[in-house]
């Protein structure tokens, strides 16, 4: 999954890519994945085995997903704040459907939907109401927090069906099903953002939208489908979170939402759009999920760990300043 800003570098020879701090600042999740890896192996001998690897690989999926939804998101210049309790929301559909006796596909068509359908009602406000992104995702997290509430009167759905059980455990080899998704989802976003004409209007539309505008694109169209794409995904996500804790909880989870951005920020995606890789925010998700497993393998009190994923962040936005 190449980037195509990185071709700035192309050219260089090897030893003055290196010298290069932007190159770094690129790399950012990846090389600090891999110092992690062999710090925290080097620290317990059970990080790297084999059980541990899929537990984190699965672990990741999730917030992988939700990562390349906000990448969309962000490319644009936007932000989604209400992606967690979209996420939310889908899981309450995905269980009032499922307890209602429609059925395992139907619930998860309506799942993906009902996340889609709030996603799309953020980039209409968006794109035709002219409202600033950080306000009305915002609103959409209170709202999307407080409609999952009313559908399930406060109350979790437990879920029991064989073929979910199969989804959260199932896979092949160390990688499980949730995580083969995750990097099936991750391909395709790639394709679409690299390989394809809507990619090229989406990084016009958060590097230059003014221009883009001249030359005939709607950079309306672009907002209101990123952030439908961001709520279909999170639909997504919604089905694997209720497959993982056999249970759809009505109860927002804001961990997702600061990871899924610091996994973007991590990942050398601008934050002021036109630029960005679907790779670097995966490799942030995994390395945000490998610090924290890291973290508790070595007994560090679970109070720390928002702290230390706080520092990283931190780090990775200082570095993203030696961005060309």
């Amino acid at each position: 999954m190449a980037n195509t800003t990185l071709t700035a570098g192309e050219g260089q020879a090897w030893p003055a890519r290196l010298k290069d701090a932007s190159f770094w600042a690129e790399w950012a999740a990846l090389v600090g994945l891999i110092v992690l890896v062999i710090v925290f192996q080097a620290l317990n001998p059970t990080f790297l085995s084999m059980g541990n690897i899929s537990s984190m690989l699965v672990a990741a999926a999730i917030l992988i997903i939700l990562a390349v939804g906000q990448t969309f998101v962000i490319a644009t210049a936007g932000i989604d704040l209400s992606i967690a309790s979209v996420m939310t929301l889908g899981a309450v559909v995905f269980g009032q459907a499922y307890a209602a006796g429609l059925g395992l596909a139907p619930a998860c068509l309506l799942a993906v939907l009902g996340a889609g359908a709030a996603g799309a009602l953020n980039g209409l406000i968006i794109a035709w109401g002219r409202i600033a992104d950080f306000i009305v995702t915002l609103g959409m997290l209170s709202a999307a927090s407080g409609l999952a509430l009313i559908l399930s009167d406060g109350k979790p759905v437990t879920i029991i069906d064989p073929k979910l059980l199969k989804l959260s455990t199932g896979g092949v080899g160390i990688f499980g099903w949730s995580f083969v998704i995750a990097v099936v989802v991750a391909v395709a976003a790639h394709v679409a953002l690299f390989h394809t004409r809507f990619g090229t209007h989406l990084f016009a539309t958060g590097g230059a939208p003014e221009s883009a505008t001249a030359m005939g694109i709607s950079t309306r169209r672009i907002k209101l489908a990123v952030y439908l794409i961001s709520g279909l995904l999170a639909g997504l996500s919604a089905i694997l979170l209720v497959a993982r804790i056999g249970a759809a909880e009505p109860a927002a989870n804001t961990a997702f939402l600061l990871n899924s951005v610091a996994a973007v920020v991590l990942g050398g995606v601008s934050l002021f759009g036109g630029r960005g890789t679907v790779i670097g925010p995966f490799f942030g998700a995994l390395l945000l999920v490998a610090l924290v497993n890291g973290l508790t393998l070595l007994g560090v009190s679970q109070f720390y760990q928002p702290l230390a994923v706080g520092i990283v962040v931190v780090l990775a936005a200082l570095l993203m300043r030696f961005q060309q």
